[in-house]
Parts: C-alpha cells; structure tokens; sequence
C-alpha cells in the first residue's frame, strides 16, 4: 500500500497548510526552524518521509525563504522523498526576465533554475510573467502548474457589486481581465500605463464612459499601490460611482495599503495567496484540485 502524499509547511503558513491539506485529503506535518544568535538556519523535518511530498511556500518577501527551501527539499530526499512538489501560490522573481542593462543579473531565469534543480514539480496562481509564454520556461521542471485567481475574484465581485465594470491597471492584464470578466458577463476595458519608476507611474484612462458605474480595479498584484491609487483617482475624477479593487496577490509594500485607500477606494479585496487583512477568497480548492495530477 501506498503511503499517502505528506503536506510539508512552515509554523507562519499553518492556516494555509490546514486549509490545503483538508481540500487535497493531505497529511500534514510541520518543518521546525530555528535561527542561531548569528542568524544562521536550522530545520527539523519528520525523520521518516513518504515518497511523495508537497512542500508549501508562498514567495513574498523571499530571500530568507529560499535558502529554507534549499534546505528542505535537499533534506527531504536524504528522508526518502522521492517526488517532490512546490506550492508556491506567490512565486517571486518572476518579474526580471531580461537584462535590461549590461551586468544585470536575469533573477527569473536563475531563480527558476534553482527552483528547477530541488523539485519535480511547481504550482503558482498569477505568475508575473511577461517575455515567455508558460511557467515551465521560467521554472524548467518537469510540471510546471501556473492557475489563475481570476475566476475566483469574479465571483466574489458578482456577489458585492450589480454590473461592476472591471478595469485593468495596465495592458499586461488585458487578457487577465478578460478572462475574468467573461465568466459573468462583466463590461470591461485596460488603462495604458506609463512607468517613470517603481513608485512614479503615469495612467491613462481607456476611452469608456464609467460615469455612475461600480468600477472594480481587477489585477494580478499590489505592490506599492500607486498605479492603483492613480487609476482609482482618474476614475472617481469622471464621475464613476465607486471604485474598489481586487487583486490576486496581497504584496502591499509599506503603506501600499493605505495609499489605495487614500485614493477613494471603497474595499479591497484579494485572494489568501499572501495572507493579509483583504483576504476574501481561498485558492485551496483550486490548488487541490491541481495537485491531484503532481503528487505521483
């Protein structure tokens, strides 16, 4: 007999392990860390290791998080794991595709990489991903599962707003937008932006009448929250009726979060990818379903 595939996760992500290892009918077990006095990493993981193992990390603030992932994906084949799959519902680095100076270092490509050489298997929501056109580029293993959040947030914008207009910050969530609006039917169009730096961007408004519409600024990330909060102003400057906003990944860098409200944002609302207050909706069912066809 088989034994069944083991949930791996870290104590700051217990709530998330729970909520996957239920929806996936998981074993759950939880990695140990320690940091000594001079910062080093010490983990502990269960001594005895099924074949199949599912290690959960979700990738914001990532650097530290890496280097644990090392660690334990190399542990765990030394304890007898011999398929080893990365939930990472927020993958990191994804951004850096090119080098745009000489001397750059191209994160996504080395990061994937690395990624690549410790497990089998990778399922992310929304990656940031611009110049290739699947994940298995960016990260090389031999299944690669990029979901969306997508649908999920358009459910949940059916239930809190009648005939909402979805709006995409920028033309790289042309087609996510889409995606999403379709479900229910959703009016919805693209501002064009214009970056000048990572806190100074420039928005233009798609040629729609949004006068008296319940907008929903709709996009796969928030980060500092400026290109959100300047679209939310033009939007409220031509008289839409209000603006909320929906994102898959709840980065909020500093006062990101405070900024969008500033702007005359009524809600935020996003996916559980990243836990943080505007959480509204869980990816574990849907991550539950993509594991059905890795853990093997």
């Amino acid at each position: 007999m088989t034994a069944p595939t083991l949930l791996l996760h870290f104590e700051d992500e217990h709530e998330s392990a729970l909520k996957l290892a239920r929806a996936a009918g998981l074993e759950l077990a939880k990695i140990e860390r320690h940091h000594f006095p001079d910062g080093e990493l010490r983990l502990l993981l269960p001594v005895s290791l099924p074949e199949s193992v599912v290690i959960l990390r979700t990738l914001d603030h990532p650097n530290e998080k890496l280097l644990e992932l090392l660690l334990a994906a190399r542990t765990a084949r030394e304890l007898g794991a011999r398929h080893l799959t990365l939930v990472a519902p927020y993958l990191a680095y994804m951004r850096q595709d090119v080098a745009f100076q000489p001397g750059e270092a191209v994160s996504q490509r080395i990061v994937g990489r690395f990624l690549a050489d410790l497990f089998d298997a990778v399922i992310t929501v929304d990656p940031h991903l611009h110049r290739v056109a699947t994940l298995q580029e960016a990260v090389p293993v031999p299944r690669a599962i990029a979901l969306t959040g997508a649908a999920l947030l358009a459910d949940l914008i059916a239930e809190r707003r009648q005939r909402p207009l979805l709006v995409g910050p920028d033309q790289e969530s042309a087609q996510w937008i889409a995606q999403a609006a379709v479900r229910h039917g959703f009016d919805h169009a693209v501002c064009r932006k214009v970056r000048h730096g990572d806190r100074a961007v420039e928005i233009e408004l798609p040629p729609i009448d949004v006068a008296g519409r319940a907008v929903v600024l709709l996009d796969d990330v928030a980060s500092t929250g400026q290109t959100l909060a300047r679209a939310a102003r033009l939007l409220l400057a031509t008289s839409a009726a209000s603006v909320d906003v929906a994102v898959t990944h709840a980065l909020f860098a500093g006062d990101a979060l405070q900024v969008i409200l500033d702007a005359g944002v009524g809600e935020v609302w996003s996916t559980d990818c990243i836990r943080h207050p505007s959480n509204a909706v869980s990816v574990a069912p849907l991550i539950a379903a993509a594991l059905s066809g890795t853990t093997h």
